[in-house]
């Protein structure tokens, strides 16, 4: 990881073909960019948070179920510190699980979108997502 690194969007997801997926969403509307991809909550607060300063991402697209440390336990950290509760966090999941959601919305989420099956539904309201939260939404400095 390079601290520091300019990041506008931050995609922490565990598995492969989603990630992928997703990914190419995002290119197909030149939002890629600045994107950076890790594999666990851990790795994603590591990156957030790291020794050399913060690294703060105008979007953190977070899977809900992952290894080592889950997108709800990474939430949760990211909305109680102050430096880092304004950054718009999207739970990107396949999880449609009733507490899951109750739990997001209640620490602070931005948007919980389930993954549609189909991969020209998910492309889309992947390509739809990145272009609102990085092009349109407003973000403080």
């Amino acid at each position: 990881m390079n601290p520091k690194k300019i990041v506008d969007i931050l995609l922490v997801e565990d598995n492969i073909d989603d990630a992928d997926l997703t990914i190419r969403a995002l290119k197909k509307n030149n939002l890629t960019s600045s994107l950076l991809h890790l594999e666990d909550g851990v790795e994603a607060l590591d990156f957030v948070f790291s020794p050399d300063g913060l690294n703060l991402p105008k979007l953190i697209l977070l899977d809900v179920k992952m290894p080592r440390m889950s997108g709800i336990e990474v939430l949760r950290v990211l909305k109680s510190d102050e430096r880092t509760q304004s950054i718009p966090v999207v739970m990107l999941t396949s999880s449609k699980e009733e507490p899951d959601i109750k739990e997001c919305y209640k620490l602070g989420v931005n948007s919980y979108i389930v993954k549609p099956v189909a991969i020209e539904a998910f492309t889309k309201s992947v390509a739809e997502l990145g272009v609102y939260w990085i092009l349109y939404n407003q973000h403080s400095k």
